[in-house]
């Protein structure tokens, strides 16, 4: 039995971790919940308590609806994209590629990954720009050039086209965690599938897919609580705009914070994002039954 020295020292071993968690995360988040019940601007030195106020305002809000949309629009294509077909791509790379193009293929699907999102974002914006931009002249060349748009300034498209800078810059980076996760898979049971005659779709379904189950999981969270708090690719392409068409949950908030100087209410959207990201997590544990590893 460990004596209570022991125990003691385990603590004091947790100890700077427990201090950096409750400094940089737990008071600051606490701060923000009862800021959410106050309001005032950023330079002022007094807080007027509000109660309830900042929330009913924010439920009464349409451009809060208009963005919670389009986080939630956010969230169904991340999924689709950076799950099911990363996962997809994972399984080819690892067993229909030869080993030599599947070393170049991690590579090629990686590199948008070591980019900034502000560079891709900065670099999508003239692929998209509706006068001069690569989508555009790629369209007219191929004689498309009914299909040239302005993407990033057209209400049905701004939203769309922000979503699929995100892709295309995350899909390597889940791709190869399924990668190392489908690496563990012990190779016996493969062996053991094909000697009962089993095809790859069948070996997919029957072995990958629950082998992999835990990291599908750690993917999932990873996804949809990015989708909810994406900011810098709907900031530096649109603004959020034409209008609100592309606003969500993350730039209404800076929007509100440091435009409109209504920090408290700012402080009840931060609050409600801070819920809904906890909310799916935990919804995701519940529904995966998993996460334990």
């Amino acid at each position: 039995m460990r004596s209570a020295g022991e125990r003691a020292l385990d603590y004091l071993f947790l100890l700077p971790a427990l201090i950096f968690l409750g400094v940089f995360i737990l008071y600051p988040l606490a701060a923000n919940v009862g800021f959410s019940f106050s309001e005032f601007t950023l330079g002022s030195a007094e807080k007027t308590f509000v109660g309830l106020d900042n929330y009913r305002q924010l439920i009464a809000d349409p451009i809060v609806w208009t963005a919670l949309t389009n986080n939630v629009l956010y969230a169904l294509v991340s999924v689709l994209f950076q799950v099911f077909i990363a996962h997809i791509l994972a399984a080819t790379v690892l067993v229909v590629l030869p080993s030599r193009l599947a070393v170049a293929a991690r590579s090629f699907f990686f590199l948008p990954v070591l980019l900034s999102m502000t560079v891709v974002a900065i670099l999508f914006t003239f692929i998209f720009d509706a006068s001069d931009g690569l989508l555009n002249g790629l369209l007219q060349a191929v004689g498309l050039g009914q299909l040239a748009h302005p993407w990033l300034g057209d209400t049905t498209t701004a939203i769309f086209a922000v979503i699929s800078v995100s892709q295309w810059q995350s899909i390597g980076y889940t791709m190869l965690l399924f990668i190392v996760s489908m690496q563990n898979i012990p190779t016996e049971l493969y062996e053991a599938a094909a000697l009962d005659g089993a095809k790859l779709l069948r070996q997919y379904v029957s072995i990958t897919l629950p082998q992999t189950r835990e990291m599908i999981f750690v993917v999932m969270v990873l996804t949809v609580s990015g989708a909810f708090t994406v900011f810098a690719e709907p900031y530096i392409l649109t603004g959020g705009g034409p209008g609100n068409a592309s606003q969500v949950l993350a730039t209404y908030m800076y929007r509100v914070g440091f435009f409109q100087n209504e920090m408290g209410y700012a402080s009840a959207l931060a609050t409600l994002i801070f819920v809904i990201t906890l909310v799916l997590s935990v919804a995701q544990a519940t529904l995966f039954r998993t996460g334990k590893e």
